[in-house]
């Protein structure tokens, strides 16, 4: 079943660098669509909802238990199929529309973030670029074998509020870490808020998208 989403045309008519937005734990594909305007009028932009409904209102792309005595329990099978979902939904967008496969960016929070991430570490050769907001890597939904990809041609945006008291920054930092142990191209920020987008990380990832159009 392909995800339901929303899109802004690229100002380009062919060739179109390609941006997928994946929301939050509990928000829709309106959210992140919110940057759509402000962002590069050349990237033809789809922002994504999540495929399980959560009541009274909202999506999401796994299941979280916050009842779980060791404090949160993420359902990583279900975080598996989400992000096979979304790889399918690039190649689905590529072939629908006037997009350049090999210029694609994930723009992500939270948990659109860990979604985001593990996409482009399990499936490199469909991802140019990820902008991670407060989130972190799983390593329980990437490859085992993951040290045997190519991931030389990735580049990371990473940032999180060091006052987030929903992912701690220190999950985040260990992100970082592990990027560069692997040698991938990351740059990673840290800001004075908690869990959110503060106007200066938004307007440092437009930046950093500047020269990846």
């Amino acid at each position: 079943m392909k995800l339901h989403y929303i899109k802004r045309p690229s100002s380009l008519s062919e060739n179109a660098p390609l941006m997928i937005m994946c929301h939050g734990y509990g928000s829709d594909e309106n959210d992140l669509f919110s940057f759509a305007n402000e962002l590069q009028k050349e990237f033809f932009i789809i922002s994504l909802r999540a495929p399980q409904v959560m009541y009274p209102f909202g999506h999401a792309w796994y299941t979280i238990n916050f009842d779980n005595a060791q404090g949160k329990w993420s359902n990583d099978e279900e975080a598996r199929a989400s992000r096979d979902k979304i790889a399918e939904f690039i190649d689905y967008a590529c072939d629908t529309y006037p997009v350049n496969r090999n210029n694609v960016t994930l723009l992500g929070f939270s948990q659109g973030t860990i979604l985001n991430c593990a996409v482009a570490l399990t499936y490199p050769q469909k991802i140019k670029n990820v902008v991670a907001l407060s989130g972190y890597i799983n390593l329980e939904i990437i490859p085992k074998n993951y040290q045997d990809y190519d991931y030389s041609y990735l580049n990371f945006y990473c940032s999180h509020g060091n006052a987030d008291q929903v992912i701690p920054v220190e999950w985040a930092r260990q992100s970082l870490r592990f990027l560069e142990a692997n040698n991938i191209a990351v740059q990673y920020s840290e800001f004075p808020v908690g869990h959110g987008v503060s106007p200066q990380n938004f307007y440092e990832f437009k930046t950093w998208l500047d020269d990846k159009i």
